[in-house]
């Protein structure tokens, strides 16, 4: 008996439904995710410290360069941009 196209679909679309429901919860999804703070707490968080959200545009080149130093700074870019600002404003 030969099965119709939409039938050989319908049976491909159930068996993947299959493989999905049986698939584990992706870490991101689970406890890892329960250790990041909250969007909100992490704005109170900041705030509580004194720091304030400034955003600004860049030239591409110029960020590019930025993530480099960050990523061997030991605050990140958050900090490197700070130092950065605070000794050219000097």
């Amino acid at each position: 008996m030969t099965l119709k196209k939409t039938d050989l679909a319908r049976q491909l679309e159930l068996k993947i439904e299959a493989q999905r429901k049986l698939s584990g919860t992706p870490g991101r999804f689970g406890q890892a995710a329960a250790a990041l703070p909250d969007r909100k707490a992490q704005r109170r968080a900041d705030a509580a410290a004194g720091l304030v959200p400034f955003a600004c545009k860049l030239p591409a080149p110029l960020v590019a360069r930025l993530r480099e130093r960050a990523a061997g700074h030991d605050g990140g870019l958050n900090a490197l941009v700070a130092e950065l600002l605070t000794r050219a404003l000097a």
